[in-house]
């Protein structure tokens, strides 16, 4: 049995996706992997029915624990309140409280200069990452409040640093950092532990465009300080499951950079 066994983790994005080596090929999936090894109940979302049950059978079948999967796509014109309100209602209903809070999804349009950038590839990010994170802390903190639980919420390299051709998800990024640190100051009273992650880790996206675009890949992805990219369970998802070890002294509302395994503090 592990640490985490009959704790409750909610994942947005964790639907299955795998390297051509076999590993977790995102950082959603790495997250449920390590959480599973756990033995925690999980609840996993996103928009592909298919790759959540793909998740759910594997997790289930591997590590022996209980996964909740619900289809929720937080996006303009939709009731974005009401969804991410039935995903902690269901974990709720199902097993009888939420420990830890982790909003990973995020889609966005890459590669798109900020001058040629429509407003619905702006709401894209800002709705998927910015608007979902809001939405589920909300709805989620009644019951992290009661467990004194955790949120682990992600940001990116590119808002750190500005990447060229990612505007509207930089600017997603940065305003989940601030919404961070916010709740890291006004929750702390509850007992709850807010933090965010920037990671980099080797996905399976990243695996597929270094296959089909091997020059831009190049001229776009660089290689961390660390000599290796992260693994997305093994690194990020493992650091996600010691932020809600409930003895964890980690100062609620800091920033993990994360990049090839290293990790720090900006």
């Amino acid at each position: 049995m592990g640490f985490l066994t009959g704790k409750t983790v909610i994942i947005t994005g964790a639907g299955r996706a795998v390297l051509s080596d076999g590993r977790c090929g995102s950082i959603g999936y790495g997250i449920a992997t390590a959480y599973a090894k756990e033995g925690a109940n999980i609840v996993i979302t996103g928009r592909n029915v298919k790759k959540l049950e793909a998740a759910k059978e594997e997790l289930e079948a591997k590590y022996g624990v209980k996964v909740l999967t619900v289809q929720a796509d937080i996006a303009a014109g939709h009731d974005n309140e009401a969804i991410a309100a039935n995903v902690v209602k269901q974990a709720v209903d199902t097993f009888g409280g939420i420990q830890v809070l982790i909003n990973n999804a995020q889609a966005s349009a890459s590669g798109v200069t900020l001058a040629d950038h429509t407003t619905e590839q702006f709401d894209l990010a800002i709705y998927s990452g910015l608007y979902a994170a809001f939405y589920y802390m909300k709805a989620a903190y009644p019951y992290l409040a009661e467990s004194k639980g955790s949120v682990v919420n992600f940001a990116s390299g590119a808002g750190l640093f500005g990447n060229y051709g990612q505007c509207a998800y930089a600017a997603a990024k940065e305003g989940i950092r601030g919404l961070t640190r916010v709740a890291a100051t006004e929750w702390g009273k509850d007992g709850i532990n807010v933090n965010i992650v920037c990671p980099l880790a080797w996905t399976a996206q990243l695996e597929n465009f270094q296959k089909a675009y091997p020059e831009a890949f190049k001229a776009n992805v660089k290689m961390p300080p660390m000599g290796h990219y992260g693994d997305a369970e093994l690194e990020i998802g493992r650091v996600c499951v010691q932020l809600a070890m409930p003895d964890f002294k980690y100062m609620s509302g800091e920033t993990l950079t994360l990049e090839g395994g290293m990790g720090q503090r900006p």
